[in-house]
């Protein structure tokens, strides 16, 4: 594997030209302002509990990078804003661990965080490029994570230069590393989403939870189209700019059909109003990735800053919905705007 090629995506994710042309679909509804909530602002409680673990807010930060030493910086620091404010962390895919030695600090995400909700990741079509359990285990085992994430990405492995394609049987490799693990296996998208009928399977298949990963933040056809020189690549790149689910829509769909399956919204969840929404649509955790990014490689005050600003978003409208905890916003009915 090309140490460069995580470099590479590090540096381009922070552009504008990666964005996604559609939207997440957040917009798209809206809460009722309660005039009169009657309850004190300072009493809210954000907090949630995930796998046995608590967090301030329901808020993990989406898998990013892993695996160079500019990895292990920003997993470094972004470990640290986790532990500092109570979020959860998912480091990037652990391939890279596996192919190529990596800088020792990669497995030591736990000197930073100790009690953090922590997620290994692999990419799901590496079940078909020689993967087995064994690989999925010692993921989990290497950085003492609490649950294992399966990245689906099957347009990014087209457009990527090095991509990975065969996707066939993947379904029954995953049912057999959920049967085999003695860890929770969550499954997500990097960007495009994930429909009601995918969901169905891969609660069938006993995955423990669904990570969305929905439209609205990072196109992977203009990412790996800009790191390519293939005239033919770029061009057809240009036909998937709409390409995606939004988030709201999959969330609100599945979480209405599906209930015995926890379900992360992410993908252009940016803001706390976002991740008031999100829980009241019935996700139980949120995640981000972008925004992390760009604010963690400007500095560690602005990350900070970032999770501050969503904290106060999210209590804001908590508190003019009258909701004094999480449980009470997950009962908030949206509006559906027309």
């Amino acid at each position: 594997m090309d140490f460069s090629r995580k470099n590479d995506h590090i540096t381009l994710a922070c552009e504008s030209i990666s964005r996604s042309k559609l939207s997440s679909g957040f917009d798209n509804y809206r809460f009722e302002h309660n005039a009169l909530p009657e309850i004190d602002f300072n009493e809210i409680d954000t907090s949630v509990n995930f796998l046995d673990r608590k967090l301030n807010i329901p808020l993990i930060i989406s898998s990013i990078t892993n695996g160079t030493k500019l990895s292990e910086k920003i997993n470094k620091n972004l470990a640290g804003i986790a532990n500092d404010f109570g979020l959860g962390l998912a480091i990037g895919s652990q391939r890279i661990d596996f192919e190529k030695k990596s800088p020792p600090e990669a497995f030591r995400i736990r000197n930073y965080a100790k009690n953090i909700l922590l997620f290994a990741n692999l990419g799901a079509v590496q079940l078909n490029y020689g993967y087995s359990v064994d690989q999925c285990k010692k993921a989990v085992e290497l950085i003492e994570a609490d649950a294992l994430v399966l990245h689906l990405n099957p347009i990014q492995e087209v457009f990527q230069i090095e991509g990975n394609t065969d996707f066939s049987g993947l379904l029954r490799k995953i049912e057999k590393v959920c049967s085999s693990m003695n860890y929770p296996v969550i499954v997500k998208e990097v960007g495009y989403g994930i429909s009601l009928s995918v969901a169905k399977k891969l609660q069938n298949a006993g995955v423990y939870g669904i990570g969305i990963d929905g439209a609205g933040t990072i196109s992977w056809t203009n990412l790996e189209s800009n790191r390519s020189n293939d005239i033919v690549v770029k061009n057809s790149a240009q036909a998937f700019q709409n390409w995606g689910n939004p988030t709201a829509d999959s969330l609100q769909e599945i979480t209405k059909n599906l209930t015995n399956i926890k379900v992360i919204a992410s993908g252009g969840v940016r803001s706390g109003v976002d991740i008031a929404k999100s829980i009241a649509l019935g996700a139980n955790l949120c995640g981000n990735a972008t925004d992390f990014l760009e604010k963690i490689m400007i500095s560690r005050a602005d990350c900070e800053n970032f999770v501050e600003s969503l904290i106060l978003e999210l209590k804001t409208a908590m508190f003019c919905t009258g909701c004094k905890n999480i449980n009470e916003l997950k009962a908030v009915k949206l509006m559906k705007v027309k």
